[in-house]
């Protein structure tokens, strides 16, 4: 079984607060990682939060620590990938084509879009 989103794909979140409110829905971003054991994906700019770290030193002497801003993971069920034509959100679908290389054919599954059916 193939996945439906992978990392480096461009997904917009569906669900949640909206932008005027301070959520993130409509929001698009690159997949940095996909978390397959939590079903969940972390997003170039989606659900940043606010991370307290421990102050510290580096061997040079440099302060470590404070308050830094990082995405943390939001769930797979709440982004859709982003449709290559229309901008817009689509489901994945999958389909075997036949690809032709160095005289030798064999089948090859794709991820497409299945609002336009453009390859991912």
């Amino acid at each position: 079984m193939g996945a439906n989103i992978k990392k480096g794909d461009l997904v917009q979140v569906i669900t949640g607060a909206k932008q005027d409110r301070g959520g993130d829905r409509g929001k698009q971003g690159k997949v940095l990682k996909v978390f397959t054991a939590t079903e969940r994906v972390l997003v170039e700019g989606i659900n940043r939060v606010t991370k307290h770290t421990k102050a510290g030193q580096t061997e040079r002497g440099t302060k470590t620590g404070g308050i830094e801003v990082v995405e943390a993971p939001i769930h797979v069920s709440n982004v859709a990938i982003v449709d290559p034509e229309s901008k817009k959100p689509t489901r994945v679908g999958f389909r075997e084509e036949i690809v032709e290389k160095n005289g030798v054919k064999k089948t090859v599954r794709v991820r497409y879009a299945k609002a336009s059916g453009k390859a991912l």
